[in-house]
């Protein structure tokens, strides 16, 4: 059974850091790509940030290039979110899917259940 399961949630002041984790069991790890996406209250899920495991390449939404990383442990099958000089636009569930690529919602095919971020002024 596909399993994607997101970590490290919690509520921090404006200008903190965060890392979330998503853990991947029951499929290939390496053969798709794992996006992270976030919903804030009343608004669409929107990408965040996706990293091609295959070759490692990642890819940003602007909102949060400069303050994002994500990385990948291919040998623990788990991909991490670094959040840096979080803002309080950043509150949001955050979710973490394994699909085709990208920033956009239809491109993935499994998804987790998303761990909350607050980020207080």
């Amino acid at each position: 059974e596909v399993q994607l399961v997101e970590s490290g949630g919690g509520l921090v002041q404006a200008g903190g850091s965060l890392r979330l984790s998503c853990a991947a069991s029951g499929f290939t790890f390496d053969d798709y790509a794992i996006g992270w996406f976030r919903q804030g209250p009343g608004k669409e899920r929107v990408g965040v940030s996706c990293i091609i495991n295959s070759d490692g390449s990642t890819y940003y939404a602007d909102s949060v290039k400069g303050r994002f990383t994500i990385s990948s442990d291919n040998a623990k099958n788990t991909v991490y979110l670094q959040m840096n000089s979080l803002k309080p636009e950043d509150t949001a569930v955050y979710y973490c899917a394994a699909g085709g690529g990208g920033l956009t919602p239809p491109e993935y095919d499994y998804w987790g259940q998303g761990t909350q971020v607050t980020v207080s002024s």
